[in-house]
């Protein structure tokens, strides 16, 4: 077991902390920080959300966040786990506990105050590393520390009951290969492979969840790579083959050249054929705007030069399509809009009524006409759109009279 204390980090000094340690007695080791938030620390990155386990029980914990003056919100009461509403945001404190059945998805638990026995039943051994609250000295059951450094996920046991524990441990084994690791642990590799029909099991939210997460970590790509040659996605997204690895490396590439930060809806419309975006979203159950996103992104419909792309379907929709084109001027043309304002059209309705266009369908053509030859001309200034209505009004002056 490694002796060492987390180094400081920001998140140390988050209002109600403190308050919340001596509510849950971290001056007596009874609660100590636990999971990602000890694991990003020890590697020097930010830390978003804050885990707390406790020997108490919910009941108690309830008590004492009470008499602390602390809201407490009973998240998961079944399953030991109460937020902790702090000034500087919530911190989820859970019970202690060991598994005593699971079915793959769900897990039915008892409360312990046994800490290896907590440790024991996480998924992996970099994720089961505790700080004491007070002095933040760092316990380690598993080598996880040790895991961490040499860039090794590796499962707390053995990676086949592992997995038959909860399902979705084989796509989070990929996401935490794909963000902290160098090399799979052969072991539970093999396992993953081996049990990558057991995904089926899983509600596509799940899924769904782990896959955006994945396709922006540091190494999406390699570990996709080994994913879709492994036929891990077989069982839940056949549509993903080879080629959409390459365009995903491709598309990868161009973030980096453009300084612009990996998103995963624009990953996932490289990762899968345009053909099967609409399937794949809803069997993902992605949200009807990301869906929307899917669709924008994959179109193919030629809207004139980078800004008029950007004016018609949105900033984030010409990025989006210009990245995931074959042109090959696509870096240039997403850096010209990376500062754009998107202008607003000088023109209106109401304006051509008061010059003598009839109310109705015939004033929303000629604005339309109008603004598409503002748009192909590059967004000129009011005095080019006045001209431009004013040979509009004598077109249609001269048609009247012949």
């Amino acid at each position: 077991m490694d002796a060492l204390t987390l180094p400081t980090a920001d998140w140390q000094a988050r209002a109600g902390l403190s308050e919340l340690a001596r509510a849950l007695g971290g001056d007596l080791g009874e609660a100590r920080y636990v999971g990602g938030a000890v694991r990003d620390t020890l590697l020097g990155l930010p830390v978003a959300d804050l885990d707390v386990a406790t020997a108490h029980g919910p009941q108690s914990v309830l008590a004492r966040l009470k008499e602390a003056g602390i809201r407490a919100v009973p998240t998961g009461l079944q399953h030991g786990t109460i937020t902790a509403v702090l000034e500087s945001g919530p911190v989820e404190v859970t019970t202690l506990r060991r598994d005593v059945a699971t079915d793959g998805r769900h897990a039915t638990v008892a409360f312990t105050d046994d800490w290896r026995e907590d440790a024991a039943r996480r998924d992996f051994t970099m994720n089961a590393l505790y700080a004491d609250m007070a002095t933040g000295r760092v316990t380690d059951y598993f080598e996880g520390v040790a895991d961490l450094r040499a860039g090794r996920v590796r499962f707390i046991g053995d990676p086949l009951r592992r997995i038959a524990e909860d399902h979705l441990r084989i796509l989070r084994f990929f996401r935490f290969l794909a963000r902290f690791g160098d090399t799979p642990d052969p072991e539970g590799l093999a396992a993953c492979i081996a049990r990558a029909n057991d995904l089926m099991a899983l509600s596509r939210e799940r899924v769904s969840d782990e896959l955006l997460k994945l396709l922006v970590a540091r190494s999406a790509v390699e570990v996709v790579g080994l994913m879709q040659a492994q036929g891990i996605f077989v069982p839940v997204l056949p549509e993903i083959d080879a080629g959409g690895v390459a365009r995903l490396g491709r598309l990868a590439a161009r973030e980096t050249a453009c300084g612009i930060a990996p998103d995963a809806i624009r990953r996932l419309v490289a990762l899968v054929p345009a053909e099967a975006l609409e399937a794949v979203g809803a069997r993902l159950k992605l949200s009807n705007m990301q869906r929307k996103r899917l669709a924008l992104a994959a179109g193919t419909d030629g809207l004139g030069s980078p800004r008029a792309l950007a004016y018609r379907i949105g900033t984030e929709g010409a990025v989006d399509r210009l990245l995931l084109s074959n042109a090959e001027d696509a870096a240039g043309a997403v850096a010209d809009l990376l500062d754009w304002v998107r202008p607003q059209f000088p023109l209106t309705g109401g304006t051509l009524v008061a010059r003598g266009v009839g109310k109705g369908p015939d004033v929303a053509r000629l604005l339309r006409r109008i603004e598409d030859q503002w748009i192909a001309e590059g967004f000129p200034d009011a005095a080019r759109v006045e001209a431009l209505m004013q040979g509009e009004l004598d077109q249609r002056l001269r048609s009247t009279s012949s």
